[in-house]
């Protein structure tokens, strides 16, 4: 046993110490950290791609471009008429003789092709257990022609905590008509996906007609829980104490509204689910 993070009165904190934090937080995966401009790429020209400042979380290593600045890669010209992908890689190399861990963008140029060109494959390995050489795909460049056609980025991007913080909601976020009387309520939302669980019932001298759509809300949902686009949700209706539930077709939609139609005439509805917010 030894206390990484304790004062020894010399140097004693290594890198596989620090990867073993990174990867119990992040996990021993390759992401792009929600930091600066995110590693975003832009094409220069036919074989010059730059990089934007931001980090790459990989295997518990972390490797970054300077903040306010770019790095740039150099690819190898296409060739007319044929089709070709390279990939670029972070790659990690260790001199095992001096004891050096160091990283850097390479690129593995791809086979060209007439049609349906095949992304070359990277160097795999296990950066912990001390393998000289492991690599991190993280863009294909695409080419058609002498042509940079695109560049599509292999790593997700990690939410940082802030996003991950759940959100409770209470009733004034999504208003429900005054003609329903509320039993349960819950609503609350965490990095941008919504969570959403009803219970209500129709008051006394209220009815619906079968086959109908309904929104259950008076008014639309906060701005920041509408969802990109409709999501179906799962409900039914009832009889009094719960009896004979029918599965209804419910759904949210763009505009900030919970809508629901069932195909027979019930008092008690419940509904539930998730989505994903603007």
């Amino acid at each position: 046993m030894e206390l990484a993070t304790g004062r020894q009165g010399k140097p004693h904190i290594t890198s596989q110490q620090d990867r073993q934090k990174h990867q119990g937080i992040f996990g021993d995966g390759a992401y792009i950290l929600n930091t600066g401009n995110m590693l975003a790429p832009e094409v220069q020209s036919s074989n010059k791609i730059h990089i934007k400042d931001g980090a790459l979380m990989f295997q518990g290593a972390l490797f970054t471009v300077k903040v306010g600045t770019y790095d740039e890669v150099t690819i190898n010209n296409g060739n007319q008429g044929m089709k070709r992908k390279d990939l670029i890689v972070a790659r990690y190399t260790y001199d095992s003789s001096d004891n050096i861990e160091a990283g850097e963008w390479a690129v593995i140029q791809g086979t060209p092709a007439a049609d349906n060109p095949v992304v070359p494959e990277a160097e795999s390995g296990d950066i912990q257990m001390g393998d000289s050489v492991v690599e991190c795909p993280v863009f294909v460049v695409n080419l058609d022609g002498i042509n940079v056609t695109g560049v599509d980025i292999i790593p997700e991007t990690m939410a940082d905590m802030s996003e991950l913080i759940e959100t409770i909601y209470d009733r004034s976020a999504m208003p429900i008509a005054d003609f329903y009387d509320v039993t349960d309520f819950d609503l609350r939302k965490r990095g941008n996906e919504v969570f959403f669980n009803v219970s209500l019932s129709m008051q006394s001298g209220t009815q619906f007609d079968p086959n109908t759509l309904y929104s259950i809300g008076s008014s639309p949902m906060l701005s920041e829980l509408r969802p990109q686009k409709v999501y179906f949700l799962s409900g039914y209706g009832c009889d009094s104490n719960w009896g004979n539930p029918t599965p209804i077709s419910t759904f949210v939609d763009t505009s900030g509204y919970v809508r629901y139609c069932a195909s027979t005439r019930k008092t008690y509805f419940k509904i539930s689910g998730h989505w994903i917010a603007e």
